[in-house]
């Protein structure tokens, strides 16, 4: 069988443009032209966009598509430049690599865990607000959305308050890299090695009770670990990936949830009314507008048919999560938030043993932030009028740059 894009779908050097502007309009007629699109990456180099729902929950567990970029073909794929002390963590690993490294950390997010620090990241949340709720007004996001899950996240590791550097600058230059000064997304990288190797080294020296010293520990221990001991480069990496995507994704979960109830003030209205039904609303407020509207790429091991498109193997494959959790061959009136939709079943955090580690935490610090939020200020609204609203100029994450509220 051919590979084949339809006529009607767009030329596929403008879609990234098109996403960029208008990204649930135009994965709307991505879907119905085509399952997979071939198109120019974000990076520059060629790749497949699959769009369709079935396809892309079918791709995410799908072991033929590998996340280790040894398999992409040569001159397909750039990507972020990480050395290997940070490029060696699980959104590069296929199994059996995955499995070991995944079954170091995972314990540290399941439910039981996570729901023993709901009462302090309640805590938290109401001393951010303490901060704030006298000025009647502030930017939601690096007043509240941003700080909550940061802080969150470097309490889990255990990285001391006075170390917490500018994480998010750090992040911003890797997702959102400026053109015109390239050398910003290599002093990150350069700061990001330098501040972990010197974490790690004084973890080592004088171990705590956090995840990092555990971590640091299964690396160490001599006897007893076998096979499942980490390699120096596979530990740093960890602590890397735990700190980008355990704040990253939750910051703009927390940011995207709160404009959508300002959007939809009948739905909001009724959540003040039910807040039992939080943990509903989150999930439909993650389907409608999730943080990464792309999962992690992955390369085909052999030819892959999707849909009757033939992608070859070593080919970059990009999972639009985005586009898959507004299909309607899956939900009714996709485009319609509804927090109290029954069928789920989105692809937010993904699917399949690449499934967010952190899943459960960041369902739980959104879902806690808006809770807090609600209670404390029920006269939250906008600060500026909705078209002044600025959207990060990236298909890798799907985040506003401010969110100016007031109450």
């Amino acid at each position: 069988m051919q590979n084949s894009v339809p006529p009607v779908a767009p030329a596929p050097t403008d879609i990234i443009a098109r996403l960029l502007e208008d990204p649930h309009g135009a994965n709307a007629e991505l879907r119905e032209a085509a399952p997979a699109h071939r198109i120019t990456g974000h990076d520059g180099r060629p790749a497949w966009l699959v769009t369709r729902y079935d396809d892309v929950r079918r791709a995410l567990a799908d072991p033929r598509f590998s996340l280790d970029k040894r398999n992409a073909l040569p001159g397909n794929y750039s990507g972020f430049a990480l050395p290997p002390a940070l490029d060696a963590n699980l959104l590069n690993m296929d199994p059996p690599d995955h499995t070991r490294v995944r079954r170091l950390v995972v314990k540290a997010f399941t439910t039981g865990r996570v729901d023993k620090l709901r009462e302090p990241v309640r805590a938290l949340a109401g001393e951010l607000l303490d901060a704030v709720e006298a000025d009647g007004r502030a930017d939601l996001l690096a007043a509240y959305a941003g700080p909550l899950p940061i802080t969150v996240i470097c309490d889990l590791l255990g990285i001391p308050k006075e170390d917490r550097h500018d994480f998010r600058a750090w992040t911003d230059a890797l997702i959102t890299p400026d053109r015109a000064r390239p050398e910003l997304a290599k002093q990150a990288v350069g700061s990001m090695m330098r501040f972990f190797a010197g974490l790690i080294a004084s973890k080592r020296a004088d171990p705590a009770d956090d995840l990092l010293s555990d971590l640091i520990a299964a690396r160490d221990e001599e006897s007893g670990a076998g096979d499942d001991r980490l390699s120096e480069d596979e530990l740093t990496s960890l602590a890397f990936l735990i700190l980008f995507a355990g704040y990253e994704n939750t910051v703009h979960l927390i940011a995207n949830a709160v404009l959508a109830l300002l959007d939809h003030p009948e739905q909001l209205r009724e959540l003040r009314k039910n807040p039992d039904g939080l943990g509903r609303a989150v999930e439909e407020l993650g389907r409608w507008e999730g943080p990464a509207p792309l999962a992690i790429r992955r390369f085909p091991l052999e030819d892959v048919n999707i849909g009757g498109v033939v992608v070859p193997a070593g080919e970059t494959v990009l999972l639009s999560l985005a586009s898959a959790n507004r299909d309607p061959r899956q939900f009714t009136d996709p485009d319609r938030l509804d927090l109290r939709r029954n069928r789920s079943g989105q692809l937010t955090l993904g699917h399949g043993i690449h499934y967010c580690l952190g899943a459960p935490l960041a369902r739980m610090e959104t879902e806690t932030a808006l809770a807090v939020l609600l209670e404390r200020f029920p006269g939250l609204a906008l600060d500026v009028p909705r078209e002044e609203l600025r959207w990060r100029p990236t298909v890798r994450a799907r985040g506003l740059i401010s969110l100016p509220v007031r109450w």
